[in-house]
């Protein structure tokens, strides 16, 4: 799901490079220190910053000019930290599925961990039972096929309102990404708390929340330059989203402890299982104490930030992703246009059990999320023990990063890889389920997503209904062509400009 973001702010920047070349004496780092004599090639480093001044502010593209020209496993040093790249189908298998168990822990990050209280996340809790249980939780209780489909009525609703908001609109400009996102917060709130939070504030402070996710912390991997983060203000910015968003938390348990006490003094039946939201059956669990671990308020609300920062920030920049490739090819948008509307027969709206038939639709998402991996480095991983890869000596406690985006774009896997073609997933068995790991935008093995389906259904019918009712055409007459597709890397991939249209009725 992340790697993080190496937008450096420009004072603590120089401030450090000016430390370097001060107060450093100029030593390499030397290969008589390397553990084991086999290791993969690693490109030229620096001394003290080893290759970090090679990443920029898209580190998925830096590392994949890196690796093409060192190989399927590449060795870089950031800072102090070795840190293996993989950027080959081949090598992600090896990584995901033939020594999973190995690669399966994080290593810990500044950041996350104060925003995750202490790593209780899933994301970023280390790999153990914790972590098995706490996983297991959110999967029966959101995640599985059973709850998904419990929530149709929410994402339907939710997607009823998008359509008629932009209906309102028609023929003059609206930042689409600004909607989808609304969209989306109001969907995950809705099944994980039990009602909307509107309000620019809370939309602020999610914003704020998912960049910080992807900031760059120096000291993660320099340590003795930590006192940066702290000049810079990133230590003080993180641990004040920290504080907002734990306050935000504690209201929401309150109005749901609050909302139990009245129903049980009422004497009213209890709610059933389908009609719980996400808090609540957290705390059923807590009272009825069915874990082997304490499910104290933080491990609750470590639970539900993972909902939020998987939920919300990954699935609607694959939706505006995908409307901007259709924007920029307008024979694939009139080729869905005319699928999904034979498929809805003049209904008001496109539901859920349309879905299963468009299957171009289905080909345009994924060759979206090929193109556009919402998290292009997934998460870090950290091997937990010596192994053999691929023929190199890997040591213990060495930092993995699987360039998911770069594996997407292999011109040996893919033909005419830098092109959007959703006509190569028509009759095609390949599937973002993790099996397949030329194509891996939900990750694979252990740590892969468990959200793929709470996402997918969300994308499917937004996008659909969306193509369904309008025709979106660029400001100005500016051609479809011509849309800026520049990105911006954080904890997600994103549009780096806003996704400003002019929708007009497709019928």
């Amino acid at each position: 799901m992340m790697f993080l973001s190496f937008d450096l702010p420009l004072f603590p920047l120089i401030l450090t490079l000016i430390v370097l070349l001060l107060f450093i004496p100029y030593k390499m780092f030397s290969s008589a220190s390397k553990t084991h004599k086999n290791q993969p090639p690693s490109p030229r480093k620096l001394p003290i910053i080893g290759n970090l001044h090679q990443l920029g502010s898209n580190p998925h593209r830096s590392l994949q000019a890196l690796t093409q020209a060192q190989g399927p496993l590449v060795l870089i040093q950031l800072g102090s930290v070795p840190v293996l790249v993989a950027s080959t189908a081949e090598a992600a298998r090896e990584i995901l599925k033939t020594h999973d168990v190995i690669f399966a822990n994080r290593p810990k990050l500044s950041i996350p961990d104060t925003l995750t209280y202490g790593s209780k996340n899933i994301a970023f809790s280390p790999y153990g039972e914790y972590w098995r249980q706490v996983r297991s939780i959110a999967v029966l209780a959101l995640l599985s096929s059973r709850r998904v489909q419990s929530f149709k009525r929410v994402r339907e609703e939710e997607t009823r309102l998008l359509i008629d908001k932009i209906g309102e609109n028609c023929g003059s400009l609206v930042d689409l990404g600004d909607l989808l996102n609304s969209l989306t917060n109001n969907i995950v709130c809705r099944v994980a708390l039990g009602r909307t939070y509107h309000g620019m504030k809370f939309n602020d402070l999610l914003a704020r929340f998912a960049y910080l996710l992807g900031a760059f912390s120096v000291g993660n991997y320099i340590g003795w330059l930590s006192w940066v983060d702290r000049l810079s203000g990133l230590e003080a910015r993180t641990k004040k989203v920290a504080e907002e968003f734990d306050e935000f938390l504690e209201v929401v348990l309150e109005e749901h402890i609050n909302k139990k006490r009245t129903v049980e003094e009422g004497d009213i039946a209890g709610e059933n299982y389908e009609s719980q939201d996400y808090v609540d059956i957290l705390l059923d669990a807590q009272r009825e104490n069915t874990t082997n671990f304490t499910l104290d308020r933080d491990v609750i609300k470590a639970t539900i930030i993972d909902v939020f920062a998987a939920g919300t920030d990954t699935t609607f920049a694959a939706i505006e992703w995908a409307i901007s490739e259709l924007i920029r090819h307008p024979k694939v948008m009139k080729k869905l246009q005319k699928e999904v509307t034979e498929i809805a027969q003049g209904k008001s709206m496109i539901t859920e059990e349309d879905l299963e038939k468009m299957h171009y639709l289905h080909a345009v998402l994924k060759e979206t999320l090929r193109l556009h991996t919402p998290l292009p480095l997934l998460i870090s991983r950290k091997s937990t023990e010596y192994v053999k890869l691929m023929g190199y000596d890997i040591p213990a406690g060495t930092q993995v990063i699987i360039n998911a985006w770069a594996i997407g774009r292999d011109p040996s896997l893919w033909e005419d890889a830098e092109q959007f073609k959703p006509e190569r997933f028509l009759n095609s068995s390949i599937d973002y389920k993790g099996m397949h790991f030329e194509f891996l935008p939900f990750g694979a093995g252990r740590r892969g997503c468990p959200g793929i389906q709470f996402a997918i259904a969300i994308n499917e019918l937004v996008l659909a209904n969306l193509v369904y009712k309008y025709d979106l055409a660029l400001p100005d007459d500016v051609r479809g062509e011509e849309l800026d597709m520049s990105e911006y890397t954080g904890l997600t991939l994103h549009r780096k400009f806003p996704l400003l249209v002019v929708p007009n009725p497709h019928f």
